[in-house]
């Protein structure tokens, strides 16, 4: 059965200079959907977005996982935190939203790990979900609005991203799964070897979108294959 699109106010997302959601976007949602007998057999707890924009993907995730799990979404733009407050009410879920660069300060918010000394407060090796849209287009110049903020990837398009991916076995949970969206210029072979030692990456979907060939890639914590089989999803 198809998962409905959330609703969403573009009136809103257009007055606050909000990413208005998108071929990419819609792709991520797709890529999801495809995988999402998957994505709940891993029984995830924690969902965090970086660069929420709309809130669009967060609210279809939060939907399609029934309402089971915990959001988060983070954003720079206090705009695009407050459209994606919007867009979780109007769709009757709940979504955290922090305004930070990527994941900083999170560290300490939730999860408790146990170490051999003691319980401790974390973040990391927590997120059971993890999403991403960064700002992917190769540009010259530094980005000097909010709407540019949402696409600016530096000369390689990978500005914002390569800050991000060395951190993300950090991040996800033992059966954590990590969703990105990317430009086929961002050099695709190179990011599916990035931490090739930790993570198992593949292409989950790509599609041609006018003079953009967009990718989902798919990051999953190797980690999993040692663990008990995942459950059957029903």
């Amino acid at each position: 059965m198809s998962i409905p699109t959330p609703q969403y106010r573009l009136q809103a997302i257009r007055a606050h200079d909000v990413y208005e959601p998108a071929e990419d976007t819609f792709l991520l949602i797709d890529a999801i959907e495809k995988d999402i007998k998957e994505i709940r057999s891993r029984n995830p707890q924690l969902v965090l977005e970086i660069g929420c924009g709309s809130g669009v993907v967060s609210t279809f995730v939060n939907q399609a996982l029934g309402g089971n799990v915990t959001s988060m979404a983070t954003d720079l733009n206090p705009h695009a935190l407050d459209v994606t407050l919007e867009t979780a009410k109007l769709n009757d879920i709940k979504i955290d939203v922090v305004r930070t660069d990527l994941f900083a300060g999170l560290e300490n918010l939730i999860g408790k790990v146990q170490t051999t000394k003691a319980t401790k407060t974390t973040f990391f090796s927590q997120v059971d979900v993890l999403l991403f849209n960064p700002p992917y287009v190769p540009t010259e110049e530094e980005p000097s609005s909010n709407i540019e903020l949402t696409y600016a990837g530096g000369r390689t398009g990978r500005s914002t991203l390569d800050r991000l991916l060395p951190r993300v076995p950090e991040l996800l949970s033992p059966r954590g799964v990590f969703y990105l969206v990317a430009l086929h210029s961002n050099d695709i072979p190179s990011l599916l070897k990035e931490h090739s030692d930790r993570m198992t990456a593949s292409v989950s979907m790509e599609r041609r979108c006018g003079i953009e060939h967009l990718y989902i890639l798919k990051f999953v914590m190797k980690e999993v294959k040692e663990m008990a089989p995942l459950a059957e999803s029903e």
